[in-house]
């Protein structure tokens, strides 16, 4: 029979499974899917869809903090790698994520090295960082969590600003930085394009040059928000961390073709096939 103990930890498997840096290390090319919806069927049903990581949205999405738990462990059931972006570089949120259960934090407009220090400071246990010790949740499913967190949890600053960029050698160079995620609108508004200037303009991709190059030169992985159209242009200039779907406009998307198809007075008529319910 076993122990107490194993049946608290059995889950620990968990554990085995390869994360964000593991894929890395071996050079792989990572897919991700994005969460704006507050939804654990949402999540499980991104990770189970076959993306690498599934991105719980705190900043932008409709997201608190009670609905990130059940997210992590719908996506780790789904199989995927749970990861999530957190609303600012600050140490209480990050940790919270992290005590979650999250592989992986995102941390938006960090233009300098010092905040990214400040950003790994919060994601590691001493000596390597500050972060307090209290994962409740998530170290029932890792076994020995403290060695697990240091050796797997990726740090990902986000490069989104005129500032980031003049300052990106400094900020990759920074210790414990696994990879910098670009945020294609808010960079090309940065740049004075507007949102809608990261869409093949010479300037906006000078400066997706300059960040890959940087990486490159710092052994940090480059990261991008994009679409499945947008895929394999990113895939060609460097970058093997692609977020390629977002689940509130693909849902729009999807709906307004379906319900343009249903009126469609055009419409073939097509025989077979079945109703889902």
């Amino acid at each position: 029979m076993p122990s107490r103990q194993s049946l608290i930890t059995r889950s620990g498997d968990v554990a085995q499974r390869d994360t964000l840096r593991t894929k890395w290390d071996r050079n792989e090319e990572t897919l991700g899917a994005w969460t704006f919806i507050p939804s654990p069927v949402t999540a499980e049903s991104c990770a189970r869809a076959g993306f690498d990581y599934v991105c719980i949205d705190t900043q932008h999405g409709a997201i608190g903090y009670d609905s990130v738990v059940p997210m992590v462990q719908a996506i780790e059931l789904g199989g995927g790698i749970p990861i999530a972006r957190v609303p600012w570089n600050e140490p209480g949120i990050i940790g919270k994520m992290l005590d979650a259960g999250c592989h992986g934090i995102i941390i938006p407009m960090v233009n300098t090295a010092e905040e990214a220090r400040a950003a790994v400071r919060a994601s590691r246990y001493a000596p390597l960082g500050s972060r307090s010790w209290g994962p409740a949740v998530s170290a029932p499913r890792h076994g020995d969590y403290r060695v697990w967190a240091d050796a797997h949890i990726a740090v990902i600053p986000m490069i989104e600003t005129v500032e980031a960029l003049n300052n990106v050698d400094d900020i990759l160079s920074v210790d414990g930085i696994d990879a910098a995620y670009v945020g294609p609108a808010d960079l090309a508004i940065s740049l004075g394009l507007g949102a809608a200037g990261n869409d093949g303009t010479p300037e906006f991709d000078n400066a997706l040059s300059t960040i890959i190059e940087a990486c490159a030169r710092h052994g940090v992985t480059p990261g991008i928000h994009a679409t499945s159209d947008l895929a394999a242009l990113r895939r060609r200039q460097g970058f093997k961390m692609i977020t390629v779907s977002t689940d509130l406009p693909t849902l729009r998307t999807a709906l307004a073709d379906e319900l343009d198809k249903a009126r469609s007075v055009e419409a073939p008529l097509e025989k077979g096939g079945s109703a889902p319910y």
